[in-house]
């Protein structure tokens, strides 16, 4: 073989190999791109990174591109999906989009995580399960019962996994508690007590020049119009926390917020993950925010109270005929045996789904095609809980409810406030 033969043959040679890079194959510290969850995140403000740091730990996942209607948040999160990408070997560039129904049209983008605010979450929900997305979604699930509804309704049409973040579902204090609970460990429960904050109010901010790079229509989306506020939507994403959750039609104040947390862990330890309390019995006093009491079938009261001290922060207190259990995130108490707080269950006792990676518990039923810890019907009994309060303590008069039926007993504008007016272009009830 000559000089120019062998050229041209190792020529042809080389261009038929083709180098495939280590993190598309797999391979010690890297998922195949075949095994990867591609996602895709709607809302881009301060809560997304704590979402992007732990989502960003599940090895299987990678960021595809990212939503949001406030032009500097979106960059700045884009920088950092980035980052997170390439930790992983991802050399993917995250992509950038105004309108987040663009973003659903990506085939390649297998779930979304939607952390827009509350006003938004039914909308953005449905539609991701129109087009064929898993979906995890920020607590509370859906800003109305009617909407919670919808969303469930339309993550079991498409069969989408869908994971609420109430994620102190997959922390071992809370789910301790329960399991006492439920073992009778304390005996019969025949009260609880919920130390969450406020109920939510009627907006009353001044409007203000909307800043640069912020879509204020769009961020207002399917709820009624009103003027910029700061306290709505911040600049500085690095900046104090927003505070739309606080007024109606964005949010449910903090019945919602930290609501949607502890009101949680009671429906766990009840077992009413798929029904609620009958009866809502705000204080007879007007303009009280706290001495709501819900009543549930077996007996079961809940109260709407500050129990603890000062230090205690947000927490639950189940009182049984034989003990009671205080939880928190900074602790879990059991009276009068101490010890209960640290002991194991025994053999026989009853157990709850356990998850202690809220985050990877969503991968693996991706995966898997299964339920995750906070399954979307989980999400929306816990919402609807929390927007009932609401509806209670503004209407200031008993309320008859049928957890099976989703109405109110005798009471037609109380059932009116299971809804909202929609503007405009957005119908979540289409799918």
């Amino acid at each position: 073989m000559n000089r120019r033969n062998f050229i041209g043959k190792a020529a042809v040679g080389a261009a038929a190999v083709t180098i495939i890079p280590r993190h598309v194959m797999g391979g010690q510290g890297f998922v195949a791109a075949n095994d990867r969850v591609n996602l895709g995140y709607i809302g881009t403000g301060k809560q997304v990174y704590t979402l992007l740091n732990n989502i960003g730990e599940c090895k299987e996942t990678a960021i595809l591109a990212a939503c949001d209607v406030f032009k500097s948040k979106l960059d700045l999160f884009v920088d950092a999906a980035n980052k997170n990408n390439s930790k992983k070997g991802i050399n993917t560039k995250v992509d950038s989009y105004h309108y987040y129904r663009e973003l659903l049209e990506r085939k390649d983008i297998d779930a979304v995580v939607i952390a827009a605010p509350d006003h938004w979450h039914a909308q953005m929900a449905v539609d991701a399960a129109k087009a064929g997305k898993d979906i995890y979604c920020e607590k509370p699930m859906a800003l109305t019962v009617a909407e919670g509804r919808a969303m469930v309704n339309a993550t079991r049409k498409y069969d989408r996994v869908f994971q609420t973040g109430n994620m102190q579902r997959s922390w071992r204090d809370f789910r301790h508690a329960v399991e006492l609970v439920r073992n009778g460990y304390i005996g019969d429960i025949k009260e609880v007590n919920v130390s969450v904050g406020e109920p939510v109010v009627q907006c009353d901010l001044p409007t203000q020049p909307v800043p640069e790079g912020l879509d204020w229509n769009e961020w207002i989306g399917p709820s009624l119009y009103r003027g910029y506020n700061e306290i709505l939507a911040p600049v500085d994403v690095k900046g104090p926390w927003a505070w739309w959750r606080g007024y109606r039609d964005f949010g449910g104040g903090l019945i919602t917020d930290w609501g949607a947390h502890m009101f949680d862990i009671v429906q766990w330890a009840l077992g009413m993950d798929e029904s609620g309390p009958v009866r809502f019995l705000p204080p007879e006093m007007p303009a009280q925010t706290h001495g709501l009491t819900m009543v549930y079938e077996n007996g079961v009261r809940v109260n709407h109270k500050l129990w603890g001290g000062k230090d205690d922060g947000n927490g639950v207190q189940f009182i049984g005929t034989e003990g009671k259990i205080e939880v928190s995130r900074s602790f879990l108490r059991t009276f009068p045996n101490k010890q209960l707080a640290k002991a194991d269950l025994k053999e026989t006792d009853q157990r709850v789904y356990f998850s202690d990676n809220h985050y990877q518990d969503w991968v693996d039923a991706m995966k898997n095609r299964s339920k995750p810890i906070s399954d979307v019907e989980v999400g929306h009994r816990t919402a609807s809980v929390c927007n009932i309060i609401n509806i209670a303590y503004e209407l200031q008069r008993p309320l008859l409810w049928n957890p099976a039926a989703e109405k109110f007993t005798g009471d037609a504008w109380a059932d009116m406030m299971l809804s909202r007016p929609i503007r405009g272009k957005w119908d979540f009830t289409d799918f």
